[in-house]
């Protein structure tokens, strides 16, 4: 991949996605470009933005992991889709993964941590 690894934030809490878009854009090889609170305007933002990687929250207001997954999957954009959880049973993150997540990530992990997992999904 050229460039650094174009990335959509999808998470209905403020705080957090602001400071994960402040964190993660810190980082080598990746760029923010573009942010939205639910899976109706993650489908916006990403036909906008045509980002390489979506980190999306598995529970949003409008749509749950799942159902946002295959949603952006579906789309032109065909991004590659991280789900972050913060408690997602076993069942729902198998859920995901099988409906075509590339990784589902506690929320807890170190940024550093979570920046290596977008960087290797991109490629």
């Amino acid at each position: 991949m050229n460039g650094p690894v174009r990335v959509v934030l999808v998470e209905d809490n403020a705080v957090y996605r602001s400071s994960l878009e402040l964190l993660l854009g810190m980082q080598a090889g990746i760029e923010i470009v573009g942010v939205a609170e639910t899976a109706h305007a993650a489908g916006t933002v990403v036909a906008e933005t045509r980002p390489d990687v979506v980190v999306t929250d598995f529970r949003l207001p409008d749509s749950d992991g799942v159902a946002t997954t295959q949603a952006l999957l579906s789309s032109p954009a065909k991004p590659t889709v991280i789900c972050l959880t913060a408690e997602a049973s076993p069942a729902e993150g198998e859920a995901v993964i099988a409906a075509g997540a590339a990784a589902l990530v506690e929320k807890g992990v170190p940024i550093l941590e979570l920046a290596s997992v977008i960087r290797s999904v991109a490629r």
